[in-house]
């Protein structure tokens, strides 16, 4: 019986582990450009890396910041103590101040051909 309820409480951890780490499927991992209000160029290329509700980001003069996902739809960004909204495609991130970032959907180049001996 012990084995039962040891096994359940570590399927239910498991379980509601998984859940909590993701944000209902949202994935903001990935190369953006800045195309709008740009602290650098416009184009400038932007940098997020998620972990569940935990963001990294690297803005478009490269500086990094500790961000998250306040609830699903806005992220908060601390270095620059500031919001922002992202679109329900991922695609578009628009921070309070006007800048708008744009996912960056060019494919990588290929690889280099192999060589022949």
């Amino acid at each position: 019986m012990n084995k039962g309820l040891a096994a359940i409480a570590i399927l239910t951890v498991l379980i509601a582990t998984n859940a909590s780490a993701q944000v209902q499927g949202v994935d903001l991992n990935g190369r953006y450009q800045c195309v709008l209000q740009c602290s650098g160029a416009p184009g400038s290329p932007a940098f997020i890396t998620q972990n569940g509700w935990e963001l990294n980001i690297l803005n478009d003069v490269g500086e990094p910041s500790r961000a998250w996902v306040n609830y699903p739809g806005r992220i908060w960004v601390d270095r620059a103590n500031e919001g922002a909204i992202y679109s329900s495609d991922w695609l578009r991130i628009q921070f309070d101040r006007g800048t708008i970032w744009q996912r960056d959907l060019e494919l990588p180049p290929p690889p280099p051909p192999l060589r022949r001996r």
